[in-house]
C-alpha cells in the first residue's frame, strides 16, 4: 500500500506547543503562567448570560455575528463590513495570511515574536520572513523595511510585541508606515493593547483610517479573560475584510464566544478595574526587580520577559521548583505571565533564586 501523500512543506511547519499546565495529581499548589492569561475567573454577569445560552446550543451560531459586529462598529467607528471575526485573533491572523500570500510570496515580521506566525504563514504556502530584533528587544523597523521585497504581501508589527513586552512609538511607527509600499498589508498585532501605558503608544484604529493598508487584529482572550472561548477580530479594508472571510472556517466564532463577548463589552469598566489591577501588580513586581538589580526590557503587557540565553533550560527548572509554569525559549529567555499575587510573589522569590545560582542575566 503506497503511502498517503501530504504537502512535503508541512515538515518544515512545527506544532503550535501551548503553555504548560499544573499536573492534575500535582500535591502542591501550582500557578499556570506560560499563556498569558487572565487569572481572574469570568465576570457573573458573563458567566450568567452564556448559562441563558446554553439551551440553544443544537443550533448553528449566526455566522455574520450580527450584534458583535454591530457593537464593535460602533465602539470604532467604522462600518461592519470592515470587521472579521475569528477564533482569537489567531485566526484572525490566519485568515489575514491566507487572503493576501501564497506560493512564493513572503509574510514579514520580527524575531522573536508571537511564535504562531511563521508556521502561519508556512500554512498558508507562504515564505516567513524573520527579522531579528534589535539588541534591546525592539521591532527593527529599519530592517523590516530593508527586507520588504516584490515579493512580500504582508507585514506583521507585534504592538505590544509578544514575547517581550517591548512597545513602538507613534512617531516611529508613522515613519515606518509612510515607507512601506501601499500595496503591502500591515498588520497591527494589539493582543495585549489594553495593558500598554505607554504614553506616545499609537492606537491601531487611527493607523487603520490614515493608511489604506492598515489592519488592526484584537482579541477578548487576554484583558476580557475569555482565553477558553475563543473570539477575536481584525478590522481591515472592505475589499481585504471581504477575502479575510473567504477564507475563514463557516461558523468559527460560536454563539456562546459571540455572548461572552458581548456580555464583557457590558461590564466594561468591571474588567477595566481588573486591567488596571494587573497593571498595579506588573510595576510592582518590576520595580522590586529593579531594586534587586535586574534590568528586564520594559514591559506594557501583562508578562515579563527573562532574557537568559543559555541559562534558560536551567532557569526554567528553578522556576519549576517555586510552582511556577513559565513559557521558556530555550537559548533565549523565559516569559512569565503576571498572574494571582502568590504567583507574582514567587516570581521575585525565583529571580533572587536565579541570583544565587549564577544564573541570572542582569
Amino acid at each position: 500500500m503506497s503511502e498517503l501523500r501530504v504537502r512535503a512543506d508541512l515538515a518544515a511547519v512545527p506544532a503550535y506547543k501551548q503553555g504548560r499546565s499544573a499536573d492534575a495529581d500535582s500535591t502542591r499548589t501550582v500557578y499556570k503562567v506560560s499563556s498569558n492569561e487572565n487569572p481572574y475567573a469570568p465576570l457573573p454577569s458573563v458567566v450568567a448570560a452564556v448559562a441563558d445560552a446554553l439551551a440553544g446550543i443544537n443550533r448553528y451560531p449566526e455566522s455574520a455575528a450580527s450584534d458583535l459586529t454591530a457593537r464593535i462598529a460602533d465602539r470604532f467607528g467604522v462600518s461592519g463590513e470592515n470587521i472579521v471575526f475569528g477564533a482569537g485573533s489567531v485566526e484572525s491572523v490566519s485568515q489575514l495570511m491566507r487572503a493576501t500570500a501564497g506560493p512564493g510570496d513572503e509574510v514579514l515580521f520580527a524575531w522573536r515574536s508571537f511564535e504562531a506566525y511563521p508556521m502561519l504563514a508556512r500554512a498558508a504556502g507562504a515564505e516567513p520572513v524573520q527579522v531579528p530584533l534589535t539588541a534591546d528587544h525592539q521591532h527593527d523597523l529599519e530592517a523590516m523595511l530593508a527586507a520588504i521585497t516584490d515579493r512580500t504581501r504582508l507585514v506583521i508589527v507585534c504592538n505590544p510585541n509578544n514575547p517581550t513586552g517591548t512597545t513602538i512609538g507613534d512617531a516611529e511607527l508613522r515613519s515606518f508606515l509612510d515607507r512601506v509600499p501601499s500595496d503591502v498589508a500591515v498588520l497591527l498585532d494589539e493582543a495585549y493593547v489594553h495593558f500598554n501605558r505607554r504614553a506616545d503608544s499609537p492606537v491601531g484604529i487611527e493607523y487603520f483610517r490614515a493608511y489604506p493598508n492598515v489592519v488592526v487584529a484584537h482579541t477578548f482572550s487576554k484583558a476580557y479573560g475569555l482565553a477558553g472561548v475563543r473570539v477575536g477580530y481584525a478590522i481591515a479594508p472592505a475589499a481585504l475584510a471581504a477575502a479575510m472571510r473567504k477564507v475563514a472556517v463557516p461558523f468559527g466564532v460560536t454563539s456562546l464566544a459571540q455572548i461572552s463577548a458581548l456580555a464583557s463589552l457590558e461590564a466594561e469598566d468591571e474588567l477595566q478595574q481588573r486591567v488596571d489591577g494587573l497593571v498595579a501588580a506588573r510595576e510592582r513586581v518590576v520595580a522590586a526587580l529593579t531594586d534587586e538589580g535586574w534590568s528586564l526590557p520594559e514591559t506594557q503587557t501583562n508578562f515579563l520577559w527573562f532574557p537568559l540565553g543559555e541559562s534558560t533550560a536551567a532557569a526554567m527548572e528553578v522556576f519549576d521548583e517555586h510552582g511556577l509554569l513559565v513559557r521558556g525559549f530555550p537559548g533565549e529567555g523565559v516569559r512569565v505571565t503576571i498572574a494571582e499575587s502568590e504567583a507574582n510573589d514567587r516570581i521575585l522569590a525565583v529571580a533572587a533564586d536565579l541570583v544565587s545560582r549564577g544564573l541570572a542575566g542582569r
